[in-house]
């Protein structure tokens, strides 16, 4: 596929999303690395930009450079976007809030502390990017090993067989002292996000080196 077809798929994909004004999104493919530009009303549509993008078939890399510009109505201090984090992570089932740090500087969220699992720090982000007055989300929490590591690596192996998805022999994995690197390749990059939250899943892993290669 050239980069003008996939130019043409990913602009495609975002005039199809109905949670992105695709026609303030500009699309540019270099090699199969599609760049995003323009402006946006909220950080959760260009979270949302750059997930229908990576879904494409045939591309490798996205570099979002989509600016986040809030309308009069969505404008929030950073005193009530504290309040509404605060607030809807203790409403929260899957993240424990009272393990975590809120820092709101003009709009921009970091959250850190510590978390046992993965999807707990997955979800704690997910849940700030859609609050209103959200510009950006850094996301510092760290994951904490809370059993052995000595299985990782075979549990990360059969849970990559027993997806549809992604064909496990073509990926290699590793694991020490709870970090894992996973290496080989895939034909896309869903196959490849995959294949990083299988190793996510398992238990003890503090850290993910994902090496693996695109090769439509």
């Amino acid at each position: 596929m050239t980069d003008r077809q996939l130019q043409e798929h990913v602009q495609q994909a975002l005039d199809w999303e109905p949670s992105v004004d695709a026609a303030n999104v500009g699309v540019t493919v270099e090699k199969g690395v599609v760049t995003l530009r323009g402006d946006v009303k909220s950080f959760a549509e260009k979270a949302a930009a750059e997930r229908v993008a990576l879904e494409v078939y045939g591309v490798k890399a996205v570099a979002n450079d989509l600016i986040v510009r809030l309308g009069v109505e969505l404008k929030r201090t950073d005193s009530d976007i504290a309040q509404a984090i605060v607030s809807a992570l203790r409403w929260s089932a899957s993240v424990p809030h009272d393990k975590l740090d809120v820092v709101v500087t003009n709009g921009w969220v970091k959250l850190s502390g510590q978390v046992d699992w993965d999807y707990q720090r997955s979800a704690a982000g997910r849940i700030v990017r859609d609050l209103t007055g959200v510009i950006g989300v850094t996301n510092d929490i760290s994951v904490l090993p809370h059993v052995s590591v000595a299985d990782v690596q075979s549990k990360i192996e059969a849970a990559l067989r027993r997806s549809a998805e992604v064909d496990a022999r073509r990926i290699n994995v590793s694991a020490s002292d709870g970090k894992v690197v996973l290496s080989g390749n895939v034909h896309s990059w869903f196959e490849r996000d995959q294949a990083r939250r299988a190793a996510w899943s398992a238990p003890g892993v503090t850290q993910v080196d994902d090496r693996i290669m695109i090769v439509p």
